[in-house]
């Protein structure tokens, strides 16, 4: 009979009525005052349906302008003031105050238990797309062909430095052998002296191994003296041809020396 007044969102009739309901409860002991309960349960239930769909429209309409004058207002605008200076020119960028998004900000940090997700307003910025697979092959396919092409080119620059370095060593190496026996023909040069560096034995061996040149190319001999100990002298230029000095370039022996024996 009253329906109209309890699906009213201001009545508490509905919720006077359960607890009116609750009370009249306790005293049931025939089937039919239960089955009256039941039934008032049903129709209580399909009211509060009612009330709830009701109090959820009246939330769903938002009214846009509302809420901005609200918030206008909130950060610090009074409406009024500006549509009385509103020909004025005087206020740069536009009417709002310079802390006006600071205020909303700091306010909406106090309904935050976390700190928002991070977003982008226009979008994410779109990446180049991938390069395909058969692409990053073929680079690297290219770039092992320079690197292939351009190892042999720089191990022959070393060699040839190496080279360069080796004769003009053995050159040097002559030069000396050849002042010493200038300086005094009759006495015999010791090879071992000649050769051995006291304060260095890897320099010992560069030493032996520059004079073997000498030897090969025939610019050098060496010979046992009467101690049965190697001499180096030497050769002086013949007029019998090459025969004999390339002869000679083939008699080598080969000599081991060990640090005991250096020291």
């Amino acid at each position: 009979e009253n329906r109209e007044s309890v699906l009213n969102s201001k009545s508490n009739r509905l919720t006077e009525a359960l607890e009116e309901a609750n009370k009249l409860f306790g005293g049931v002991s025939r089937a039919r005052e239960a089955a009256l309960d039941a039934q008032f349960l049903v129709i209580a239930t399909n009211i509060g349906k009612e009330k709830a769909s009701e109090l959820h429209s009246e939330m769903s309409a938002f009214d846009s302008a509302a809420f901005a004058e609200d918030l206008l207002t909130f950060m610090g605008i009074n409406r009024t003031e500006v549509e009385e200076t509103d020909d004025s020119e005087d206020v740069p960028g536009g009417f709002l105050p310079t802390d006006a998004w600071q205020t909303v900000g700091e306010e909406a940090t106090k309904y935050f238990r976390r700190a928002p997700t991070f977003h982008y307003m226009m979008g994410s910025f779109k990446s180049e797309p991938p390069v395909p697979k058969q692409r990053i092959e073929r680079q690297k396919k290219a770039s092992r062909g320079k690197a292939e092409q351009a190892m042999p080119a720089q191990l022959k620059r070393m060699e040839e430095s190496q080279q360069e370095a080796t004769e003009k060593e053995v050159e040097r190496i002559l030069r000396i052998l050849q002042t010493h026996f200038e300086n005094d023909p009759n006495t015999p040069i010791s090879f071992f002296d000649f050769v051995i560096d006291p304060n260095s034995f890897a320099r010992t061996v560069e030493n032996m191994f520059h004079a073997s040149f000498l030897i090969r190319d025939g610019l050098a001999k060496i010979k046992v003296d009467e101690d049965e100990l190697p001499i180096i002298e030497p050769t002086k230029p013949s007029g019998r041809g090459e025969e004999e000095s390339s002869a000679g370039a083939r008699n080598q022996v080969v000599l081991s020396l060990d640090q005991k024996e250096w020291k």
